[in-house]
C-alpha cells in the first residue's frame, strides 16, 4: 500500500459548461468491475473497460471486481450504489439532466497505479467526445 502513496494530483482544470445541466448528455463511469452477462470477467490487473449500453437493466450487470476486500453487499442489494443508472434515469424523466449517453463504462478499480490506466482511458475520452457527451459521472469504488 506505501507504493501507491502517490502526490496530489495537483490543480484539475475547471471547465465551466455553457450549457444548462438540463441540456447536457451524461455518461456514468465506475470503478466496482462491473459487465454485461456475455463480456470478459475482469482480470486480477485489468485496466481496460467494459460498455454497459444505455438500455440494460441495473439487475442485467455482473460484478466481477477481484479484491477481495471489495464489500459487494451493496451492489447484491442495490446496483445502484456503485452505478446510480436508475437514479439518472429519474434525473432524465423530470428535466434535472438532458439524457444520458447511449453507452455506459465500468472499470476495475482494484489494484493498479493511476498511469497503468492511461491506454484506456485516453480512446474512451474521444469515443465519449464523438458521442457528444457533455459530463462523465465518476462512481469510484
Amino acid at each position: 500500500m506505501l507504493g501507491k502513496n502517490l502526490a496530489p494530483l495537483g490543480p484539475l482544470p475547471w471547465v465551466r459548461s455553457k450549457k444548462p445541466l438540463s441540456q447536457q448528455k451524461i455518461a456514468l463511469i465506475t470503478t466496482a468491475g462491473l459487465h454485461v452477462r456475455d463480456d470478459d470477467k475482469f482480470a486480477f490487473t485489468d485496466a481496460s473497460y467494459r460498455v454497459i449500453p444505455r438500455e440494460l437493466r441495473g439487475d442485467d450487470l455482473l460484478m466481477s471486481h477481484t479484491s477481495v476486500n471489495f464489500d459487494r453487499i451493496g451492489f447484491a442489494e442495490d446496483v445502484n450504489v456503485v452505478f446510480p443508472i436508475d437514479r439518472f434515469r429519474e434525473l432524465q424523466e423530470s428535466g434535472a439532466i438532458g439524457s444520458l449517453a447511449n453507452n455506459h463504462y465500468s472499470f476495475m478499480g482494484a489494484g493498479l497505479l493511476p498511469d497503468a490506466y492511461e491506454a484506456s482511458v485516453r480512446p474512451l475520452a474521444e469515443i465519449m467526445r464523438n458521442e457528444e457527451v457533455d459530463v462523465a459521472f465518476l462512481t469510484p469504488v
